[in-house]
């Protein structure tokens, strides 16, 4: 990590803490949940080393970075002001933005919202395909009835869903950063209903943390959100259906330069091929280009396979023609 620096920037009204390294044209690196920075340690130089200026920053609400209390604080509007804001912070007209889960959403949106300021955008493990027809939460809710469903989950009122996190960060930071064939002892709640418990006893203990993720690895990230708590990035999910509301006037066709990247068994794209995504996302996307599936790989795929992940990354970037 001697390659890489910390700085606290202020941005749209808060104060975020950004690891960077490099020089060259911008590239930002936006985390999903639960994750920081950190998630990015192999890409941040990797991408130095290219030729490029690399930013990962800690989001809102998560690390280092300002956790406004108020839910409709993550609405994804603030959160491409954020994005934005870090550009300015450089002095640079315009960046590429790549990002992973939540990541993914954040930075399709900034490409929807200011166009103009965005040369390029890559999203990992959660496609783009435009404008649902309901709103999320409605069409969740009507699917999955009593049974349990993280988001739903996260939606509860009394904040219920962070009380269990923050009360246990390594349970569940250590069931979630796996890779498919990693080994779980049984769940100890099976019954599929809400009522029969949270989320942490519904995910086996992984009993062999994965090569990509040494001790050390998990130490940060559960000393990370044992410091500022789970309640900023499951504010995230509270906006699904304010999120839909104020897009309803946005053209939802990206118009730069867009890749898709995920692990070929990561749930979030449910089995989806190649030709699947392709017919997904081009009808949202005046230039899609590359879509990369890494078989044998979940969904934290930049940790799995930082190498495969830095290659499509830069292959991307080259391609964008920006030096």
């Amino acid at each position: 990590m001697t390659d890489i620096a910390f700085n606290q920037i202020d941005t749209n009204g808060i104060s975020m803490r950004i690891a960077e390294a490099g020089s060259g044209p911008l590239v930002l690196l936006i985390h999903g949940w639960p994750e920081s920075w950190y998630s990015w340690r192999h890409q941040i130089t990797a991408l130095a080393a290219a030729g490029f200026h690399a930013v990962a920053p800690d989001m809102r609400g998560y690390g280092g970075t300002s956790a406004p209390a108020a839910a409709e604080a993550y609405r994804i509007d603030h959160l491409a002001k954020d994005v934005i804001g870090i550009i300015d912070h450089f002095s640079q007209d315009t960046a590429t933005i790549v990002g992973h889960d939540w990541g993914s959403m954040v930075v399709w949106y900034t490409a929807l919202f200011h166009p103009s300021r965005i040369n390029g955008v890559m999203g990992m493990s959660v496609p783009y395909g435009g404008r649902a027809k309901l709103p999320p939460l409605d069409s969740f809710k009507a699917a999955m009835g009593d049974n349990f469903f993280y988001i739903l989950y996260h939606n509860e009122a009394g904040g219920v869903a962070e009380a269990e996190y923050d009360a246990d960060p390594r349970g569940i930071l250590s069931r979630l950063y796996a890779s498919p064939a990693s080994p779980r002892a049984p769940a100890k709640i099976t019954d599929p209903r809400r009522s029969a418990g949270g989320w942490i006893d519904r995910l086996g203990e992984v009993t062999a943390q994965p090569d990509w993720l040494s001790t050390e690895d998990l130490d940060y990230f559960v000393n990370e959100f044992t410091r500022s708590g789970f309640r900023g990035g499951v504010n995230y999910y509270r906006n699904f259906n304010s999120n839909w509301e104020i897009t309803s006037e946005l053209d939802p066709v990206i118009s730069m330069p867009a890749a898709f990247l995920s692990g070929a068994q990561d749930v979030v794209i449910q089995g989806a091929d190649e030709t699947a995504l392709r017919n997904m996302m081009a009808p949202v996307m005046a230039d899609l280009r590359d879509i990369t599936l890494i078989d044998n790989m979940g969904h934290w795929i930049q940790q799995e396979a930082p190498e495969a992940t830095n290659a499509a990354i830069i292959e991307f970037l080259q391609g964008l023609s920006l030096t």
